[in-house]
């Protein structure tokens, strides 16, 4: 799963050497962006790899930062929430591709 907030970009996948585990491996290009989510986290990095930024967190966890994004929202345009100009730049990018490949 991709998940676009305001304060990052990052990718949560389930153990793929044991799926039902109760913790998903949460990862992320900038490191920022996964402390930003989960705080209290362990990070560590991998290279090479597309995600250098991981840290194993509960499902329960992931489920309730979704919620908490999803309580807490109150701005009227995604985009214009994000403070990181590289961050910024980066899903304006992805909102135009996906803007292209459907209109």
């Amino acid at each position: 799963m991709w998940l676009f907030t305001s304060k990052g970009f990052i990718s949560v996948v389930a153990d793929k050497d044991n799926p039902e585990n109760g913790d998903l491996l949460v990862r992320a290009r900038d490191r920022n962006h996964l402390t930003n989510l989960f705080p209290d986290a362990t990070v560590f990095s991998k290279t090479p790899s597309d995600y250098k930024w991981r840290a194993w967190v509960s499902r329960s966890e992931v489920s309730s930062l979704v919620q908490s994004q999803v309580s807490e929202l109150n701005y009227t345009n995604f985009k214009d929430s994000i403070e990181d100009d590289k961050y910024h730049k980066a899903c304006l990018y992805v909102w135009n591709v996906m803007f292209s490949s459907y209109y």
